[in-house]
């Protein structure tokens, strides 16, 4: 099977580059190292031949856990909370009330790489919380 992105490094920045064999759309890989940009090539060939399944969710877990184990289980209560310990005074105070409100439950123990649009969404539906 052919594959969907080449590789390519350009001769001014030294960068590798990833171009789209389909559409002619180009990108950085955001490195110098050879071998670097083959394993991101190879992972962005088999993401596009490969069906958005549970698989695919399974190994960026376990590339995420690699660089920080706490990434894949952060909720966004946590968050919130982080969020309120770097505020001040009535700044401080405002957060605490804001991140109280109920339009933010559905996101409360939502793990942080599982959050999509509609999560969101969800939540300005409410309107509640920007008032």
């Amino acid at each position: 099977m052919k594959n969907k992105y080449r590789m390519f490094r350009s001769g001014k920045s030294g960068y590798f580059y990833w171009q789209d064999n389909d559409t002619g759309k180009q990108g950085t890989f955001g490195t110098f190292d050879k071998g670097e940009a083959k394993r991101l090539l190879n992972a962005k060939n088999e993401s596009c031949c490969t069906p958005a399944t549970a698989i695919n969710l399974q190994i960026a877990r376990a590339y995420l856990n690699a660089a920080d184990p706490k990434l894949v289980s952060r909720t966004w209560q946590e968050v919130m909370a982080a969020l309120v310990v770097l505020k001040r005074g009535s700044n401080q105070q405002r957060w605490e009330r804001a991140i109280e409100d109920r339009s933010f439950n559905p996101l409360r123990q939502l793990a942080l790489i599982e959050t999509r649009s509609d999560h969101f969404l969800k939540v300005l539906e409410e309107g509640k919380v920007s008032r």
